[in-house]
């Protein structure tokens, strides 16, 4: 059985990624590139692209071999959609915010306050409406396999955030979606783009004031260590589409396309079955570094919602109204 070999840093890929991958596959082997930008070992990303690897690794032993490539190690943000296109990675897992450039619908996920909890997002990308924006960008070449959950999201800042007033004023690092612009906007924030990778230093140096993020991501990349608190909000649900190109699937044999898929579909089911566990897990382990986690009233609570309300409204045209109501019902 072939070991799962992501590399670890930015040197290791420039000096050893191509021995690396001829060591680690068989000859004759197709390998397939699955890159990422999270890093850690316990964030549920990590976990399932590891799982999906092994799974690949021993099922299609002889026909294809999985190589992950970790915490931007491979491609970054803001290359990774282009270099999928072009043939230079096979697999990605980026949030659903990054494909604003692609299609509008999926924007639908960035709607503040659309999911009480993880279990309604759910509900929505097992349902036909979810499930047919899995195929929101085959004309342009993508094509989704599966929603990878991370969890809900929460606003951490350098100042507590109780009320959205309390943000007045903070610039905040946001993803390249226009709707979560817009919900910055809406607390009288400023949204500033901008990596994955890079949030860390920006918040260390004060470039930005806050972030929002599930409590895997806060923990893994330590935003909690450069933030006076994390402000339990849910205002959003993280989520990301586990794709690969329409090319490189229609390159795969019948039987080994087949197994392919069935092996994404399994891995996707398990990775969001563990995720609340995941994520209660670095919770507390937030806690333990001596993080600080603050909780809202109902008052409170009330007071965000109202807030970021109207955001649905602006994008109501752009998103779909039928998508935008089938996310709120479930």
């Amino acid at each position: 059985m072939k070991k799962i070999f992501p590399i670890v840093s930015a040197i290791a890929m420039t000096v050893f990624t191509h021995t690396a991958i001829a060591n680690d596959c068989d000859k004759g082997e197709r390998v397939v590139k699955l890159s990422h930008v999270t890093g850690g070992t316990t964030h549920p990303k990590v976990v399932a692209s590891n799982n999906f690897a092994a799974r690949v690794n021993k099922e299609l032993n002889g026909i294809m071999c999985v190589e992950v490539y970790p915490n931007s190690t491979l491609f970054g943000d803001s290359k990774e959609l282009e270099a999928l296109l072009l043939g230079d990675v096979q697999l990605l897992a980026p949030s659903l915010s990054k494909f604003g450039s692609y299609t509008k619908k999926l924007g639908v996920f960035d709607l503040p306050f659309i999911f009480k909890d993880m279990d309604a997002g759910m509900r929505f990308t097992n349902s036909k409406v979810g499930k047919d924006l899995l195929n929101s960008m085959d004309k342009v070449g993508f094509v989704g396999l599966g929603y990878w959950m991370s969890g809900m999201k929460y606003f951490s800042a350098n100042k507590p955030l109780l009320v959205p007033s309390d943000a007045k004023g903070l610039k905040f690092r946001v993803q390249t979606s226009d709707v979560a612009k817009a919900m910055i906007a809406a607390m009288g924030a400023s949204p500033q783009p901008m990596a994955f990778a890079e949030v860390y230093g920006a918040l260390q140096t004060k470039v930005v004031d806050g972030q929002e993020n599930t409590w895997s991501n806060i923990y893994t990349k330590k935003f909690f260590e450069v933030q006076d608190g994390v402000t339990e909000t849910n205002h959003q649900m993280l989520a990301y589409l586990f794709m690969t190109s329409k090319e490189f699937l229609d390159s795969l044999k019948p039987d080994v396309r087949a197994k392919f898929l069935k092996i994404a579909d399994e891995v996707t089911q398990e990775a969001n079955n563990s995720v609340k566990a995941a994520e209660a897990e670095n919770r507390a382990n937030i806690l333990k570094a001596g993080g600080k986690i603050r909780t809202l009233n109902n008052e409170q609570r009330k007071a965000w919602i109202d807030a970021m309300k109207p955001v649905w409204k602006q994008f109501e045209d752009e998103i779909g109204k039928d998508v935008i109501e089938a996310a709120a019902k479930s």
